[in-house]
């Protein structure tokens, strides 16, 4: 799996701002922290859904060795590695092997979502995926 390296900013009483060096343009927002991930997961999404042909990722370290970087990393900005997940569109039938008690379990909690068991298993897995 591909990831993309984004940094995110935070200024005081602002939202977290997450920009991707290596893709111009492709940027993100989240008020809260435990959402950053997930939105720059987005951004990436409909970013290499509209330009099909993404440049190769940097490597952190050399993304650090950017002077206006560093200079943001230096000023408290982070970076964080966004995976990049493509929606190929198509379902795809697969055959897992679960404990039957999980199953239980994971059948509880999608019918309470009102989601199907596949459903559930697909947004459960990206959540995980996405951190």
């Amino acid at each position: 799996m591909t990831h993309y390296i984004a940094i995110v900013h935070k200024d005081h009483d602002s939202a977290f701002g997450v920009t991707f060096p290596d893709l111009p343009g492709c940027f993100s927002a989240s008020d809260k922290s435990d959402e950053i991930l997930p939105n720059a997961m987005e951004a990436l999404e409909f970013y290499a859904e509209e330009f099909k042909k993404l440049p190769v990722p940097s490597l952190p370290d050399v993304l650090k060795t950017n002077k206006e970087i560093a200079r943001d990393l230096a000023e408290g900005a982070f970076l964080i590695a966004v995976p990049l997940l493509y929606n190929a569109g198509k379902s795809a039938r697969v055959n897992i092997t679960l404990d039957k008690g999980l199953l239980a379990a994971i059948d509880g909690a999608a019918a309470l979502r009102k989601m199907t068991r596949s459903g559930f298993l697909a947004q459960a897995a990206e959540k995980e995926i996405g951190g």
